[in-house]
């Protein structure tokens, strides 16, 4: 039971955390982090999930197209 408990303490805390990191971060660093500390693939969706809630394929598109242009070598 106890680790049931901290189970979902430690759910809301990655949730608290990726609210901060979403307001901080760009979605391409927040991934990066992500992938860095080989996190929970199941948080991993839920993240996704809601990174990309607003976007559609034109805006995923823009971005992509912005993002090649400024870091072009």
């Amino acid at each position: 039971m106890k680790t049931n408990i901290n189970r979902k303490n430690d759910q809301a805390i990655i949730k608290e955390v990726f609210d901060i990191l979403k307001d901080k971060l760009e979605t391409d660093k927040i991934i990066r982090f992500w992938t860095i500390c080989n996190l929970n693939p199941q948080d991993y969706c839920d993240l996704k999930d809601q990174l990309f809630q607003d976007e559609t394929v034109d805006s995923l598109y823009e971005k992509i197209k912005n993002y090649e242009k400024e870091n072009k070598s």
